[in-house]
């Protein structure tokens, strides 16, 4: 459920000495009609808690320029190598001990996944490290209104092995995309906003291509781009339909779901198909940006509002993802021979959201989105206000700045509700204050050096809304905390400190009283009581 770098991140920090990662059955359920992964198969990823070359953090990788020796705090101190199933088992087998948690235990054959004690193993990692040029390619349509805001479509062009799931299907949609579009301009299609779209390099290693782009063109891009598309990982099955996304872009997908005819049932649309059994279509459908995304570091390191779609298996991963049997053949056989009709139906998603993105007059993102974000995190904090109340602390700065932000929401709402649309000077204005929603919530007091993840809700450090809900919950850590808190209280070092929550709560409460501030206009438009 986690990603190799978050496994081994956990493993150091509880003071392994190593670790070996396998696919466990349990992780693959087969099915006797789909083809599934082989027992002597090891599964590869890269270890880097986060993103971009891991030696220069935070600073681009532009035409071998030299900093200070210097590495990314994510890499680990340990060694780390995947193994297969079957080396696994027969590790596994020397092991004594008690036997471990059920929920520990996988679907190896002959296997009694004892904690230990075991025999001595010696793990001897050789890995090539070596400087590689790598080489992203770009294309562009230049808009006409607004030639200077940029909506992003981007596809890794790497991969471990064939790469059929992982970046073949993806370049191959961007590649019928730019022709699309294309076409389109030579028959007089002018987008008011530019395209631009990405082959990216390096991906596989913690999306490298992307992340050094971005760190390069970071002043640049935070105010000019409006919204990035990843095509990573968009067909991984045809059963379920999933969008990991910003909150901003949620109202747009549910209405271009609407227009998409789905790829399983004739005569129903996307929206009809993922609804069908849940009338929440988003608690089914929306999730969260994972770190292994590159449509992450564009939200929780640059501030652009991003996505990334998949169709997945239900019940089950495609087995074959980050190894060598990620083949076209493989991958026909898992989707049945459904491969074109589900690429297609990514390719219309697409194509409908490059459109509205770069051509309707008022961007369409839902600001007053985060206001319910907020809403809910907040909820998970009232929980401990008790605890802190007896400590003589509050958490009224934050209900404060969070009332502040739906007010500045809801009144740029009616204010273009109620301006003409043929106003184009004005209309630009708005569409200025609305595609800047996501930088705000960038935390401006953390250095992008040490902390380049600055997003208060999506970000890495002690910014963020979720690491101070992790030094709450040291209000009520016993000597048998939650595995949670307790892996807090490794990183700390101690439980809960007043002065650090004071610190997080400022960090979080200005950052979110900024991005009010900033969404309610000019600054003679603010009345706040200092």
């Amino acid at each position: 459920m986690i990603s190799f770098a978050q496994k081994v991140a956990s493993a150091q920090d509880f003071g392994a000495g190593g670790v070996l990662i396998y696919p466990d059955p349990a992780d693959f359920p087969q099915d006797p009609h789909k083809p599934g992964l082989s027992s002597n198969r090891a599964v590869y990823g890269h270890v880097h808690l986060g993103t971009g070359d891991p030696y220069t953090p935070g600073f681009p990788s532009f035409n071998q320029t030299q900093f200070p020796p210097v590495q990314s705090s994510g890499l680990p101190s340990i060694p780390a190598q995947p193994i297969s199933a079957d080396i696994a088992s027969l590790l596994l087998r020397k092991l004594e001990g008690p036997v471990a948690p059920q929920e520990w235990q996988g679907w190896l054959p002959d296997s009694f996944y004892r904690l230990g004690p075991g025999p001595g193993l010696h793990l001897g990692v050789n890995n090539h490290r070596a400087s590689t040029p790598i080489s992203n390619i770009f294309g562009c349509i230049e808009g006409r209104s607004e030639p200077d805001h940029y909506v992003v479509i981007g596809a890794q062009r790497d991969a471990w092995g064939p790469g059929a799931a992982k970046s073949a299907v993806g370049t191959a949609i961007l590649l019928e995309l730019v022709r699309t579009f294309s076409s389109m301009v030579s028959n007089g299609f002018q987008p008011r906003r530019s395209l631009l779209f990405i082959s990216w390099d390096g991906g596989d290693f913690g999306s490298v291509g992307s992340t050094e782009w971005l760190e390069g063109y970071l002043s640049l891009l935070h105010l000019k781009a409006v919204v990035y598309v990843s095509l990573d990982n968009a067909v991984l099955g045809d059963d379920k339909f999933h969008a990991k996304t910003s909150p901003l872009l949620v109202s747009l997908i549910e209405n271009i779901l609407k227009q998409v005819d789905s790829p399983n049932q004739s005569g129903q649309t996307l929206y009809e198909q993922v609804a069908v059994n849940n009338h929440n279509w988003d608690a089914e459908v929306i999730q969260p940006l994972p770190m292994d995304s590159s449509a992450y570091s564009f939200t929780a390191f640059a501030g652009v509002p991003a996505i990334e779609f998949s169709f997945v298996e239900d019940g089950q991963v495609y087995p074959f993802l980050h190894t060598k049997d990620d083949t076209y053949e493989n991958l026909h056989r898992v989707l049945r021979g459904r491969l074109p009709a589900v690429a297609q139906a990514v390719a219309q998603l697409a194509g409908q959201l490059l459109i509205r993105l770069s051509h309707d007059h008022l961007l369409p993102l839902d600001f007053g989105r985060y206001g319910d974000v907020v809403l809910r995190h907040i909820g998970n904090l009232n929980e401990f206000s008790g605890d802190l109340k007896a400590r003589g602390l509050t958490l009224q700065w934050v209900y404060s700045a969070r009332g502040d932000y739906i007010r500045a929401a809801e009144k740029l709402r009616k204010e273009i509700y109620s301006s003409e649309e043929s106003d184009e000077r004005l209309t630009r204005m708005y569409n200025v204050r609305i595609m800047r929603v996501e930088f705000y919530f960038l935390s401006q007091y953390v250095s992008p050096a040490d902390s380049p993840f600055r997003h208060i809700f999506l970000g890495r450090g002690d910014h963020t809304l979720g690491a101070l809900l992790d030094h709450v919950r040291l209000l009520r850590t016993s000597s048998s905390g939650a595995l949670g808190a307790a892996s807090s209280a490794v990183g700390s070092g101690l439980g809960f400190q007043e002065s650090r929550f004071r610190r997080q709560l400022a960090l979080l409460t200005w950052t979110l009283q900024g991005a009010a501030n900033a969404l309610s206009g000019d600054v003679w438009n603010i009345d706040n009581n200092f």
